[in-house]
């Protein structure tokens, strides 16, 4: 057995079917037929999540985006969630992606479908597995992320009408996803719902589907029942263990070729797997290697970084080439000028026993620094896989040299060379170019480089500081940790003296009755009333002011109308101030600070959404700002957050506004009547609370069955 549990892979799992979907028009049409007959889950997990983009393009009167496709089906099927996850990227990529995600998928879209930006990896690594699991019977894993200037047919045509995104054209782009069935999609929904709870601390119920989700009919099996491999890296951090299982495999899988490595890839910087090429073109009969990648880096980022690592490997490697086994290809289509084939897919097919498709690149970081997830096969003694495998390989050959699976089937039963089989075919409008020397020198400079950008293992913010000559020397780790303490204690500190202040300094006199209503007539009398108390509300949510105050205040300044609609938009306000402070601090500062009790409603909040954050304003759980906080550092949605303040304060607003009427003449005028009506108007809000939270707890009761 070729495949080793924890060792070169982590599962190997049944599948019921297995396609090989090549190119964004068939893998983004898939997606769409898959997700429509989803009954329960849909889990989208990616490094770049777009809502703008289409999938289905053959129509051009089908316009519908992604963000309004997933809110469709929500809607569509009460019992359907969707969850998705995106890295939570850097703002080096911030002008290549959808700027507001959290807004386009969080607001925008119905309640059940989830979405979350993921941060929980190391300093400097990104989150980059491409999955999307569907009920877990369907699921698909490979080079595509669900994003903008992925879509393109085989052709890669210089120029075609569709592959435009936000009203921005953009070249050919080639990419190959693998699309599985049967129990290889449960592990991987497993896999999503792991991932889902490392990112945001929410558990995601399995789904119980009966029957089977069906397989879209146009798209054909390419293999049968058979034996998938799920393959990770995960970096070590959060007292997880590294995981570089994609590694292993792919330096088993070349040491065992005996005949010929085929790869493509859209980097290639990894010096342990280059050191295991030129090992294995060292060999006097040793297998051929044929590389096809882009012509050069796409994007300023990338080109400036990743080509020079790769113009080093590649001269390495054509260095050890003293048999000539080696061709470094890219792919060219007649007719383009300054654009190229983005090859973006990441495929290792080594003689016709062994393949893997994932989300890997041939980088340092795809081995150890970021998350990966990819599928292998292995044929061992199956023909059936073997078939698979070659035919698989020889679809990819056809449509880089512009003709059919059979005619390479025949050129290279003929030579028994891959690297023949492409010199051989006569080049017409699509061919694979011997990729050029690099005409600028590699740097040291480079080099030295390559522990920043395309590192093994994570590395520490102090590393990166020092590289840019931004910090000084590397602290340890010990301090490190320090100085998060310190934060979490200044934080909690702040608290406590601003609660202390509260309680015994001469602010306690302020919040007496006499000093509320002298402010309350000075702050009306004010033409910066409105900001001034909006921005009171912004400023005392942060700092722990009981927001049941602010509310009376303010109905006692501005009267009941304009005195409702102030306290609710300034209890949004300023729930959301600090909600954002919640986000910022992070989940370890707040779950320490706010105590097991929260971190469990955290957990229910984000999975009931805006009916539980309406009654926890209803409950005396814990202070206004801290579920305010809790619910910024779990990354409940924004919507849900802002939706469910709103309901569950408007009827505490609604009675105070009544008492406060009543409580301020009872203040002025302490007369029997006064004092009696408004002993009247508290034992209305006393109702109106009671009622309100049964109805909720109620609603929220049958959501949840």
């Amino acid at each position: 057995m070729f495949f080793q549990e924890n060792v070169n892979c982590w599962k190997v799992t049944p599948a019921r079917n297995v396609a090989f979907l090549i190119d964004g028009e068939n893998y983004f049409r898939a997606v769409a037929e898959a997700c429509e007959a989803a009954r329960q889950a849909i889990y989208i997990i990616g490094w770049d999540i777009d809502s703008r983009i289409r999938l289905c393009r053959d129509e051009p009167s089908n316009d519908e985006r992604l963000g309004a496709f997933v809110d469709r089906l929500a809607h569509q099927n009460p019992d359907l969630h969707i969850h998705i996850l995106e890295w939570d990227f850097a703002m080096l990529y911030s002008l290549e992606r959808e700027s507001l995600p959290l807004l386009s998928f969080g607001w925008k879209t119905h309640e059940r479908v989830h979405f979350a930006l993921d941060d929980n990896h190391p300093v400097g690594a990104s989150h980059h597995q491409k999955i999307v699991v569907v009920d877990d019977q369907i699921a698909f894993v490979g080079g595509f992320d669900l994003a903008s200037c992925r879509w393109d047919t085989a052709k890669h045509a210089p120029h075609h009408p569709e592959r435009c995104d936000d009203g921005k054209s953009y070249g050919p782009f080639h990419d190959v996803q693998m699309m599985v069935g049967g129990q290889t999609a449960s592990f991987l929904g497993d896999l999503a719902r792991r991932r889902w709870e490392d990112a945001t601390g929410e558990h995601i119920p399995t789904p119980k589907v009966e029957g089977q989700v069906p397989w879209p009919a146009w798209i054909p099996c390419d293999l049968g029942d058979s034996r998938v491999a799920i393959l990770r890296t995960e970096p070590e951090h959060d007292n997880r263990s590294e995981v570089r299982e994609i590694e292993q495999f792919y330096l088993e899988a070349i040491a065992r070729a005996q005949s010929c490595i085929y790869i493509e890839n859209q980097y290639l910087t990894s010096h342990i797997i280059g050191a295991a090429l030129e090992k294995a073109l060292s060999k006097p009969e040793g297998p051929e290697v044929l590389m096809v990648l882009p012509l050069k880096c796409s994007g300023w980022l990338e080109q400036q970084s990743m080509g020079a690592l790769r113009q080093r490997l590649i001269e390495k490697l054509r260095k050890a080439d003293r048999h000539q086994r080696l061709k470094i290809c890219y792919p060219h289509h007649e007719g383009l000028e300054t654009e190229i084939i983005n090859v973006h897919s990441k495929v290792l097919i080594i003689d016709d026993t062994l393949l893997t498709i994932g989300s890997a690149n041939l980088s340092n970081r795809s081995m150890g620094f970021d998350t990966e997830c990819n599928l292998a096969l292995a044929a061992e003694d199956q023909t059936s896989t073997s078939d698979a495998i070659v035919t698989f390989r020889n679809r990819l050959l056809a449509e880089h040299l512009g003709t059919d699976p059979e005619c390479i089937a025949d050129r290279f039963e003929e030579t028994g060379s891959l690297l023949l089989t492409v010199d051989k075919q006569k080049r017409g409008e699509r061919s694979l170019r011997e990729l050029p020397p690099a005409t600028q020198p590699f740097s040291e400079t480079d080099l030295s480089a390559r522990e920043i950008i395309d590192p093994e293992r994570p590395i520490a913010i102090e590393l990166l500081l020092d590289y840019l000559g931004m910090g000084s020397n590397r602290e340890p780790e010990t301090v490190v940790i320090r100085k998060k303490l310190w934060r979490l204690v200044a934080v909690i500190g702040t608290l406590l003296i601003f609660a202390g202040l509260w309680k015994w300094s001469p602010l306690k006199q302020w919040l007496s009755m006499e000093h509320l209503l002298a402010a309350a007539d000075d702050i009306r009398k004010s033409p910066l009333s409105t900001p001034i108390t909006l921005a009171i509300y912004v400023v005392g949510s942060c700092f722990m002011v009981p927001i049941t105050l602010l509310i009376l205040a303010t109905v006692l300044g501005f009267g009941p109308y304009k005195g409702f609609v102030l306290a609710l938009s300034g209890s949004l306000l300023g729930g959301l101030a600090s909600y954002l402070l919640g986000r910022w601090l992070g989940r370890d500062v707040v779950r320490n600070l706010a105590g097991k009790k929260l971190n469990r409603l955290s957990r229910k909040l984000a999975q009931r959404g805006w009916l539980t954050v309406a009654v926890v304003r209803l409950l005396p759980i814990a202070p206004y700002t801290i579920v305010n906080m809790v619910a910024g550092a779990t990354h409940i949605s924004t919507r849900s957050f802002l939706l469910g303040t709103a309901v569950g304060m408007i009827p505490g607003i609604l009675t105070l506004t009544l008492f406060g009427g009543g409580l301020e003449k009872a203040l002025r005028q302490p007369d029997w009547q006064n004092v009696t009506l408004a002993a009247l108007a508290l034992g209305l809000v006393l109702l109106i609370l009671i009622v309100g939270r049964r109805w909720l707890t109620r609603r929220v009761e049958n959501h949840a069955t």
